[in-house]
C-alpha cells in the first residue's frame, strides 16, 4: 500500500489542475489514468475536432466568396492532410503534457486503469494506493443507443472517426447535438454527402427555437437533416450501411451511407471505477452526485469534471477545479457557480449561448427581450450576412442581462463581453455606455441591447 496526501483520477485538463496545485502546495500526488494524458479536450474533444473544423470553415468562405463578388474554386480538399494535421495538434498537446508531469517532482503517475478495493483505497497496475484526499476526474464515454444491429457493426464515434485515413463518400450522423452538427459541417465541407438523423423536435434543442431553426435552415441547403425522427434499425452491407429510420408521422425511409456516425451523448465512466466501494454514490444515469461545493458523500472525496454530468464544457471544468481545490484546502468552502457559463457550438453558422433562454427566464422573471440583425450593423452589411442575428433576454426592474444568444459568425468571440458582464450582475449600461469601435462587428451586441422591449 502506497500513502499520497492526494491521489487524482484522470489526467484530463481538470483532473491535471488538481494535480499542479497540489504539487505547487508542496503535496505527494498520485495521478491515475489509464488513457492517454490530456484527456477528452485534448485527444478526442476540444483540439481535434476545433483543428478539422477551422478547415471546414475555410471551405466554407470560399465556397461564400461570391456574394462579395469574388468567385473562387477549390480545386482539391486533401483529407489526408487535413486528418494528418489534427493528429499532430494532438501530438503536441499530448507531449507537452507529458513533458510537464516527467519533469514533476513529488508525483507517481500510474498509466493503467484503477478501480476502488476499500475506503479511499484503489487498485491500479498491480499496486493499491490510498489518499488522505481524492478527487475523482474520470470524464466520460461515448453513449451507444439500443439500436436493432447496431451492437453488431462497426461504427463511428467522435473518437474513432479521428483515425479515419479516407475520406467517406457518404455519412449519416445520428444525433443533432452539438457534436453531430459540428461533425456534419465537417464532412460535408470535405466533400462528403452527409445526412444528420435527430429524434428530437430540433438540432441543438437546448438552444433558442429561433436558433435551432436557423442552424436547421443552413444546414438542409448542404445536406440532409431529419428531426422528430428515429433510428430503429441499422444493417451492414457491402460498402457501407443501410439505416432504418421512422419518422413522428410513422413514416418509414431507408438512409444509405458509407460511414455511420453515432453522436447521441455521453455516459459517466463512474462505473468502471467501482465508485460505491468507497462510498461514493452516483445517479440514476451514472454520473457521481456531488453538492454545491463539489463534495461527494464521502468526506475528502471530491468529484467534477464530466463526472458529474453538469455543464460538460473544458472551460466549466476548469473553473470546478479551482473550486474543489479550494474547498479541500481552507476553512471555509466556496459553492460552483453554474448559472451564467457559456458556450458555444463551432457549426456553419458559428452559434454561442450564455444565461437563460427567453421561455426559461419568463418563467422566473419579469423580462425584455432584444433582437439585432447582423445586417443591422455596418460591418454586418459588408460582410453580406443576412441570416444572423442576436438575442438578448434582459430582467425589466433591473436591466440585468439574463440571456444572450447569438448565431453568425464569430459568435463565439462577439459574447465574451456579455459574459463578464453578467459575471459581475451588472446592467446593461455596463456595455451600452462604453464606448465600442465603429464600425467593427462589436456593434452587434449594442444594437441588440438597444432594442429590448
Amino acid at each position: 500500500m502506497k500513502e499520497y496526501d492526494v491521489v487524482v483520477i484522470g489526467a484530463g485538463d481538470v483532473g491535471l489542475g488538481i494535480v499542479f496545485s497540489a504539487l505547487s502546495d508542496n503535496r505527494s500526488v498520485a495521478l491515475v489514468e489509464k488513457e492517454n494524458v490530456g484527456g477528452t479536450c485534448v485527444n478526442v474533444g476540444c483540439v481535434p475536432s476545433k483543428t478539422l473544423i477551422f478547415a471546414a470553415d475555410r471551405v466554407m468562405e470560399i465556397r461564400e466568396a461570391e456574394k462579395l463578388g469574388i468567385k473562387a474554386d477549390i480545386r482539391e480538399v486533401d483529407f489526408v492532410s487535413v486528418m494528418k494535421r489534427m493528429r499532430e495538434a494532438v501530438d503536441f498537446g499530448r507531449n507537452s503534457i507529458k513533458e510537464a508531469l516527467e519533469s514533476s517532482g513529488n508525483l507517481d503517475f500510474y498509466h493503467s486503469e484503477g478501480r476502488f478495493v476499500d475506503d479511499y483505497t484503489l487498485e491500479t497496475g498491480g499496486t493499491r494506493i490510498r489518499g488522505q484526499k481524492i478527487f475523482i476526474a474520470s470524464g466520460t464515454r461515448p453513449f451507444v443507443p439500443p439500436v436493432r444491429g447496431l451492437a453488431e457493426l462497426r461504427y463511428l464515434t467522435n473518437e474513432s472517426l479521428l483515425k479515419l485515413e479516407k475520406k467517406p463518400e457518404s455519412i449519416i450522423i445520428v444525433g443533432g447535438g452539438y457534436i453531430g452538427v459540428e461533425y456534419a459541417h465537417f464532412f460535408e465541407a470535405m466533400g462528403s454527402k452527409v445526412a444528420v438523423v435527430e429524434r428530437g423536435p430540433a438540432v441543438v434543442f437546448h438552444e433558442e427555437p429561433e436558433i435551432s431553426e436557423l442552424l436547421a435552415k443552413k444546414m438542409r441547403e448542404r445536406m440532409e437533416v431529419f428531426t422528430d425522427t428515429e433510428v430503429v434499425e441499422v444493417r451492414g452491407e457491402k460498402g457501407g450501411y443501410t439505416v432504418i429510420v421512422r419518422s413522428d408521422e410513422r413514416r418509414t425511409e431507408e438512409l444509405r451511407g458509407e460511414e455511420i456516425l453515432v453522436a447521441v451523448g455521453r455516459r459517466s465512466n463512474a462505473d468502471l471505477l467501482d465508485v460505491g466501494k468507497t462510498g461514493v454514490q452516483t445517479d440514476k444515469a451514472n454520473f457521481i452526485k456531488v453538492n454545491d461545493y463539489l463534495e461527494t458523500d464521502r468526506e475528502n472525496i471530491w468529484a467534477l469534471g464530466d463526472a458529474i454530468g453538469r455543464q460538460m464544457f473544458t472551460h466549466v471544468g476548469d473553473r470546478e477545479a479551482e473550486v474543489a481545490w479550494y474547498n479541500a484546502t481552507n476553512g471555509e468552502k466556496v459553492k460552483m457557480d453554474f448559472t451564467n457559463v457559456p458556450h458555444a457550438v463551432f457549426t456553419h453558422p458559428q452559434i454561442a449561448s450564455v444565461g437563460l433562454t427567453e421561455a426559461a427566464a419568463r418563467r422566473e422573471y419579469t423580462v425584455l427581450v432584444g433582437k439585432a440583425k447582423y445586417s443591422d450593423t455596418v460591418k454586418g452589411t459588408a460582410m453580406v450576412e443576412k441570416d444572423g442575428f442576436a438575442k438578448a433576454v434582459v430582467e425589466r426592474e433591473t436591466g440585468r442581462i439574463l440571456g444572450f444568444h447569438i448565431i453568425g459568425p464569430h459568435a463565439p468571440i462577439l459574447i465574451q463581453e456579455v459574459v463578464n458582464a453578467m459575471a459581475h450582475e451588472n446592467d446593461i449600461s455596463y456595455i451600452t455606455g462604453c464606448m465600442h469601435i465603429f464600425p467593427a462587428l462589436s456593434d452587434l451586441i449594442t444594437e441588440t441591447l438597444g432594442n429590448v422591449e
